[in-house]
């Protein structure tokens, strides 16, 4: 232990405090490696996981079977079977091409006198999701800002790179959002979408409809209505926006007054939409790593990287 104490005294200086001080000249040298290995930070590495999340992102922006970088070639369909685990009052098949449900099949019992109703999309109609369309968007954004900075381009500051993670972090957490987090809609909304003129027959007045996306699934909602007598005692109160609406909420639509008496979800595993958001995790995690990389060599330049 004090040939060790010994030795690194040799290099360091005892201040007046009684504090060690590194000298100068061994500040310098230490500096001149930081600033190498800094500069080959910009020079390689940066480039390197660029490329890497180019990679990954093209993988995800192909999973939503969507024509990518102008290239040519027929949109996949997939059909998908709907169910519950704990009801069997809805049934159907989906087909879905991309971001668009090109048909639907679907079977409702009803539950007073267990009816059965079919409806299906009409053949001239297909249904745009929102969500996909916009997480694709946000995909191909964070793919633009990437290919934007070449092979031959030269990061001068590490300020530069952090500026462009996390725009390109802005995006896949907004791609990511939208499949994690479906609208928030009223049932007047839902009520008056183009989703109810969809299908034939014409749904009941006393149905509503309403499709969207959650993480990898896609779910379908079905409500069926109370009609509300201008003579009744209930008390009204419309509800407000929701994902899910519960039995016993009330809106008005049309200059008439409903309740929803039963609520049926069913769902369906859309696994590409499951390798999307593994892809979108994979690329914030690489960001976040080159990120803090940056940030080691904050403390010896400060100005300078910023």
């Amino acid at each position: 232990m004090r040939s060790l104490c010994a030795s690194c005294c040799r290099f360091m200086n005892i201040s007046q405090k009684g504090e060690l001080q590194m000298p100068k000249s061994l500040q310098k040298h230490l500096l001149s490696i930081q600033e190498e290995e800094f500069k080959w930070l910009l020079r390689e590495e940066v480039h390197a996981v660029l490329q890497q999340l180019q990679d990954i992102l093209k993988e995800a922006s192909h999973r939503f079977t969507l024509p990518v970088g102008g290239s040519e070639g027929p949109i996949k369909q997939e059909n998908f079977i709907l169910g519950s685990s704990n009801a069997d009052q809805v049934k159907g098949v989906l087909m879905l091409q991309g971001d668009a449900l090109c048909q639907a099949d679907i079977n409702l019992k009803m539950p007073r006198n267990n009816q059965l109703l079919h409806f299906a999309f009409r053949d001239d109609k297909q249904w745009k999701l929102q969500q996909i369309q916009d997480a694709r968007n946000h995909v191909n954004q964070a793919i633009y800002l990437l290919t934007n900075r070449g092979a031959n381009y030269q990061f001068k500051t590490g300020c530069e790179v952090l500026k462009l993670m996390d725009a390109v972090m802005l995006q896949l957490t907004r791609a990511r959002n939208r499949l994690t987090t479906p609208a928030t809609l009223t049932l007047p909304e839902i009520a008056s979408g183009g989703l109810t003129k969809m299908f034939t027959p014409a749904l009941p007045p006393d149905i509503l409809v309403n499709f969207y996306i959650n993480l990898n699934k896609l779910c379908l909602t079905v409500y069926q209505l109370h009609a509300l007598q201008p003579s009744s005692t209930k008390n009204f109160r419309p509800a407000g926006g929701s994902i899910l609406h519960n039995p016993g909420a009330m809106f008005e639509y049309s200059n008439q007054r409903y309740e929803v008496s039963h609520v049926h979800k069913v769902e369906c595993v859309v696994p590409w939409l499951n390798d999307a958001l593994v892809f979108f995790t994979v690329s914030l995690q690489l960001c976040q790593q080159l990120k803090d990389k940056i940030a080691v060599f904050s403390g010896y330049w400060n100005y300078k990287l910023y």
